[in-house]
Order: structure tokens, then C-alpha cells, then sequence
């Protein structure tokens, strides 16, 4: 296994050699690639929320390989995102994923205190949509009694901010939250609603639409994968066994669902056909599966770290185009079930980031972005 690690690590190392050259020369932040190129975002330009993960990765692979490329790439994206903090508009709940993994990953690795100040203007802004019934307001315009499952991902930017100032507002913040995710959107047998819509007054749920997913009610496989992961970094950032446990009965319910041949549906619930793979859910799944395994450490760590092994060689074996006629990896990407616009079975550049995440993780070589 450990060959096969090592493998594949160095085909992702040589595959975005090549990928760094063609996104400087398109002047994109590379959202997912089609036709031998990168395609920037589907809306909002800069400010679209996947805007993070091409830095992140790059500061993944800066880190594991030393290579100046990586880190010079990372930097060019990152001026881009803190331009979007000036005219912040168009910004939502998703400052996490875009600023935590940039100017955030440029900090951690490197001291630096200008993106050190721009992470924390970015956790300020997360703060500033907390609505004090109790929840962190997804997305704006008119909808600002809309929370996502989502967001517990961009909790550890509050955590990250609490360590950093000890100031405990941020975690505050995000505990509460997290306790409100636990409540509403987690049901009894470990699968997650995707959207719950409050009384942004009271706080009381009104409505829990399918949103990425199949249906109401049903499991859309990416927010699975948001809130395993997701409640095991809040269990890090507070120590809080509740959110650890909650962490466990996603993953179990999860894992119980991967598919014969070791891929993942876009929705645990959907019908046979037609078939709608997201290697995104598989890989961000596998990834913070590996990091319960070494949070609980008993039996169920082994089976945690079992099923993510499972998923990692399907994605590989199944969906991963190591060749020069894609610059991304993972080919079978769907970003929602009913809605193809952002893309059905193609490549999804934040499926790579995870994907590459779990093997420098099983490698223990994981630059450990989200943590606090």
C-alpha cells in the first residue's frame, strides 16, 4: 500500500506541474477543467466559494514537495481572493473554504502577518452573518433565514480565529452553530438534511428542502461528507465529545452506503438511473474519515480508515485521468443532482484538493490546513 501512496502522490506532484503553467497562462482561479483547459468560476467571478481550494491544494503541494512553483502559484490566487475582501458583496458563509486555505494556509506555513490580517478579516466577516437565534446565515439577497450543512467546514476559520487572538467570540460562535447544525440537520440515522430554512426572528425551523440533493428528506452524498468531516474539526477545535459522536454516525451511515465498486452517488437516495456519480463526496469523505480514524483510535478508527482506503483506490482506478489531456484529476464530479450547469461528471478541481488531501494524510505528510 505503501508503493501505492507513494505512486500516487507523485503522479498528482506531476500532474499539476503541468496544471500550474496552463492556470497562470489562462489567468483563472481554476474552478474545473474541461477540453484540455481550466474553467474560472460559473458566477461571481472571483468571489465564487470554491476560489480557495486551487491555493490550498498548492500550498499542499508546496509543502510536500518543496517545489517554488506551487507556492508561487498559491500566492497569484491569493491576491485575487483578498481583492474580493475589499468589495466583499458578493461574499457569503463560504470565506472558510476560500480564505482558511489560502491567505490561512499561506499564514501557517510560512509566518507571514499580512495573510495572517486578511485570514482574520475573513473570520470576522464569518462572524458577522451569526444570527443570534442561532445559526450562521448561508447565502444573501433575500434568503437570510438559510443555513447549509455546509458551513460546518467554514467553522474552523472561528476556531482557527479564537487560537489566534483568544478571543472566544469566534468559538462562541461556532459552537453555537454546530449545536444547531446537530439539531436540525442531522437526523437519527446519521444523514443530513442540506438546507434548513429558519424564522430568522426566532429561530425555529420552517423548512428543510432537498437543495443539492435528490429530494427532501433524501441524503445528497457531498452534504454527508461536509458534516462528517465538518463535526470532527469542531470536535478538534472544541474538545466537545458530542460533536465527535455526531462525526461517527455520519461516517457510519456514510460508509454503509458506498457503493459495490467502491465509488459514491451523488445522492444516497436516488434512483437507479439515471446514474449520477460525485467522486467530490467521495474523496472529501475519505479524507475526513482518515481523520477520525486517528481521532477515536479504537476498532471503529480501523473501519473509518478502511472504508476511506476503499474509496481513495476506486477514485484512482475508476475516475482519475493521469494523462496530459485533462489538467485535473478526478473525472466523475457532480455538483448537484437536478442542476448540471455546474457540472455533471467532469472534473471539479475541489474533488482533486481533497483527493491529494487524504493521500498526503495517509502519508502523514497533510500540511493540516483546517485545524486551529
Amino acid at each position: 500500500m505503501d508503493n501505492w501512496i507513494e505512486e500516487t502522490l507523485q503522479k498528482a506532484v506531476d500532474k499539476f506541474r503541468r496544471s500550474v503553467v496552463l492556470a497562470r497562462k489562462q489567468e483563472v482561479i481554476p474552478y474545473k477543467s474541461e477540453g484540455g483547459r481550466w474553467v474560472g468560476a460559473p458566477f461571481d467571478g472571483n468571489s465564487w466559494w470554491t476560489g480557495g481550494f486551487w491555493p490550498g491544494l498548492m500550498w499542499q503541494l508546496y509543502h510536500f514537495s518543496g517545489e517554488e512553483a506551487f507556492r508561487e502559484e498559491a500566492l497569484r490566487v491569493e491576491r485575487l481572493l483578498v481583492a474580493e475582501l475589499l468589495r466583499f458583496e458578493w461574499l457569503n458563509h463560504d470565506v472558510g473554504f476560500m480564505y482558511l486555505l489560502s491567505c490561512g494556509a499561506h499564514h501557517r506555513l510560512t509566518g507571514d502577518e499580512e495573510a495572517r490580517r486578511h485570514t482574520l478579516h475573513a473570520a470576522n466577516l464569518l462572524a458577522g452573518r451569526f444570527n443570534p437565534a442561532g445559526f450562521i446565515r448561508a447565502w444573501n439577497g433575500d434568503r437570510p433565514g438559510w443555513a447549509i450543512i455546509d458551513c460546518m467546514m467554514n467553522l474552523s476559520l472561528l476556531y482557527w480565529a479564537s487560537a489566534q487572538t483568544g478571543d472566544p467570540r469566534f468559538e462562541a460562535i461556532a459552537r453555537q452553530h454546530a449545536d444547531t447544525a446537530m439539531r436540525e440537520f442531522v437526523r437519527e440515522d446519521g444523514s443530513c438534511h442540506h438546507i434548513v430554512i429558519f424564522d430568522p426572528r426566532t429561530g425555529k425551523a420552517l423548512e428543510k428542502p432537498g437543495g443539492q440533493g435528490y429530494c427532501a428528506g433524501s441524503s445528497w452524498t457531498r452534504g454527508q461528507a461536509w458534516g462528517l468531516y465538518g463535526f470532527a474539526l469542531s470536535y478538534e477545535g472544541t474538545g466537545d465529545e458530542r460533536y465527535l459522536d455526531t462525526a461517527c454516525r455520519i461516517a457510519d451511515y456514510f460508509k454503509a452506503h458506498i457503493r459495490a465498486d467502491g465509488l459514491v452517488d451523488c445522492d444516497f437516495c436516488q434512483p437507479q438511473e439515471p446514474q449520477r456519480i460525485d467522486n467530490i463526496a467521495s474523496a472529501c469523505a475519505a479524507s475526513g474519515m482518515l481523520k477520525l480514524a486517528r481521532l477515536v483510535g479504537d476498532g471503529r478508527g480501523d473501519a473509518y480508515r478502511e472504508a476511506a482506503l476503499r474509496m481513495l483506490r476506486a477514485l484512482d482506478a475508476l475516475c482519475a485521468d493521469w494523462t496530459n489531456q485533462s489538467p485535473g484529476i478526478l473525472q466523475k464530479c457532480t455538483a448537484a443532482y437536478h442542476d448540471d450547469g455546474a457540472g455533471r461528471h467532469v472534473n471539479i478541481l475541489y474533488g482533486d484538493y481533497f483527493f491529494v488531501e487524504a493521500l498526503l494524510r495517509l502519508r502523514g505528510a497533510d500540511a493540516q490546513l483546517w485545524q486551529a
